[in-house]
Order: structure tokens, then sequence, then C-alpha cells
């Protein structure tokens, strides 16, 4: 009787963890702390996209000013190419900050949009939660007065 070997799936073992895939993908552009984002934004020198899913919006609140965009639409809305792009996505040039909830799904997501052409697309470091930390604004999502501006965004009232 013949006995089978399964057979070993050698790209498996040469692929990252999501750990050095971090560190990697961290490599090709530079990080934004909570301030200087505040700062860029209010100078009107960045785009704030806040990509957490509507649980942690509901139970932590929402940055003022910042673009709602969930992260399966993402690409989808800013690429300045796209059908479905917002009427914010409007070139490369685009200085994108992606705010997740602790920084780590926004840098998969920053470096996404620089596959995409936005060379300048970065991540907030320690996202959300360093935000709040640092006492900059945060809005309670009752406090959201407007609908979702189409599908998939919606603008948080309030300017930073």
């Amino acid at each position: 009787m013949a006995v089978s070997v399964p057979s070993v799936d050698r790209t498996a073992e040469r692929a990252p963890g999501i750990d050095e895939l971090l560190e990697r993908v961290r490599t090709g552009f530079e990080r934004i702390g909570a301030r200087e984002a505040y700062e860029a934004v209010r100078a009107g020198e960045a785009l704030l996209v806040d990509i957490r899913y509507a649980a942690l919006r509901e139970r932590d609140g929402l940055i003022p000013g910042a673009l709602v965009v969930e992260r399966n639409e993402l690409e989808w809305r800013l690429d300045p190419r796209g059908s479905h792009r917002l009427p914010e996505a409007t070139g490369h040039d685009l200085r994108v900050v992606v705010v997740c909830n602790e920084g780590y799904a926004s840098s998969l997501a920053a470096e996404s949009l620089h596959r995409l052409g936005l060379r300048r697309a970065t991540d907030l470091v320690g996202g959300f939660q360093a935000w709040r930390a640092a006492g900059l604004p945060v809005a309670a999502l009752a406090a959201r007065t407007a609908a979702p501006d189409g599908p998939g965004r919606q603008r948080t009232p309030g300017v930073l």
C-alpha cells in the first residue's frame, strides 16, 4: 500500500508574515504623527481619510473634517482616474493621510494608494488612538448631522 505525501507549498514558506510585510511596506513612504497630520489638514495641505469600520467610529467617535471611506472602497474612491472617484481625488499629487484604528491597516492602505500613483499617500502612526491620545479634536458620532455624501463616503462635520 502506497502512502501519499502531501506536497509542500514553497510559496507559503517564502511569504512574509504580517510583521515583515508591514516593515517592508513602511519603507516606501514617510509616516506622519498625529500633530503633524492635524497641522497639514488645517493648512489645507492634506486630506485625512478615515478607513475605520463603522463599529469603531460609533464607539470612539470621528475626526472632524475627515473623509470617511470604507477600506474596501478606498482605491476606487481615491484613484484620480477612476470612474468611481470622489471629488476630493483631484490628482496623483494629492497628499492623503490614511487613518485606521491603531496604524496597521492604514499602512497597507497607503501602500496600495502608492501603487495607484498617489505618491504622497501616507498613514497616521498609531492611528485614531494616537490622534485621540494627543488631545486632538474628536466628535461623537451622534453629533454627525450630515447623511452620507454617496456610496462609501461621508464627510465628518466640523473643521479642524
